[in-house]
């Protein structure tokens, strides 16, 4: 690696870090094809040598995009649970204030079967467990109000809503009852809420790549959505059978900006984020592709 100012590469080390930094010029490393003797397939082995090249300031930049495009998708990430826990808040709050507590109101294999093998508890009580913490716990001042004039009691789902982070949505909502599901996704011009349950999984999954402030241009997600058929959102149909673009952070984009356009029409975010994506740092290694975008991304009608 071609290191022009050492002062500066000591500096930014001692100060994000080796390993943080290291995911960024990961994809400059060289890597060769071998048969793994254990089960005969062609792998790739990553070596610690660098292509002809690559230099220091190659990760920096790198670094300092990622971190901009880590906010970028906070913000749109922010503007959809807030919206989906109030949908949800409004639609179940019509059955029950208390209906996110009633096993009744909710889907069998989240609130009436057990959690895993040979356990008590479901996965809704565990669900329930964790947010009545957090509502122990909360020094809000809608949560302290309620506590001191309904001491004892819990808080009907419009409040407990507000207690709600990515991952107790997402976790809820897949709880749901399927008619409950499908009228949320409904609202988003989506087919059947399992859909909008999948995407929900994979946005959970950027997110918390964003708050513990990992890479997140080209890594793969663990959590793939589920992707509608051909002509029943056309805007989308471009992602259709592309392996990659579907297990890359491009589709999350795309789902973010496709929930964004319900929640807020007027938003300026696509637009943010199409000035930010055209200024990725140039390197061979690090591309468009790479992240699951095409080279004219910003042509299609999804994003006009």
């Amino acid at each position: 690696m071609a290191i022009t100012d050492e002062a500066r590469a000591r500096a930014c080390l001692a100060r994000i870090g080796y390993y943080r930094l290291s995911a960024y010029w990961y994809p400059n490393r060289k890597s060769n094809q071998y048969i793994d003797p254990v089960d005969g397939r062609t792998k790739v082995r990553v070596l610690d040598d660098f292509r002809e090249g690559t230099g220091f300031s190659d990760a920096l930049d790198f670094y300092v995009f990622d971190k901009k495009l880590r906010l970028i998708v906070l913000d749109a990430l922010e503007r959809v649970e807030v919206g989906l826990r109030t949908d949800i808040a409004i639609l179940l709050g019509r059955h029950d204030p208390w209906v996110h507590r009633d096993p009744s109101r909710l889907h069998g294999k989240f609130a009436r079967r057990p959690a895993r093998a040979g356990a008590l508890s479901t996965r809704h009580d565990e669900w329930l467990d964790r947010l009545d913490k957090k509502f122990r716990r909360s020094n809000e001042d809608f949560a302290k109000h309620f506590k001191t004039k309904y001491p004892g009691d819990h808080p009907p789902i419009w409040i407990a809503v507000e207690l709600w982070d990515f991952g107790t949505l997402s976790h809820f909502f897949s709880g749901m009852q399927i008619s409950d599901k499908d009228k949320i996704a409904a609202q988003y011009d989506l087919p059947p809420g399992r859909m909008l349950e999948s995407w929900l999984r994979t946005l959970n999954d950027v997110r918390n790549i964003c708050a513990h402030h990992s890479r997140l241009w080209n890594r793969p997600l663990t959590a793939p959505p589920r992707w509608p058929t051909f002509g029943a959102l056309p805007a989308l149909d471009h992602l259709i059978g592309d392996t990659h673009g579907l297990t890359r952070l491009y589709v999350a984009l795309l789902i973010l900006k496709h929930l964004l356009k319900y929640i807020n029409p007027t938003t300026s975010w696509p637009g943010q984020l199409i000035q930010h994506v055209g200024a990725l740092p140039t390197n061979p290694f690090v591309t468009l592709r790479s992240a699951g975008f095409s080279e004219r991304w910003t042509k299609l009608t999804a994003w006009s």
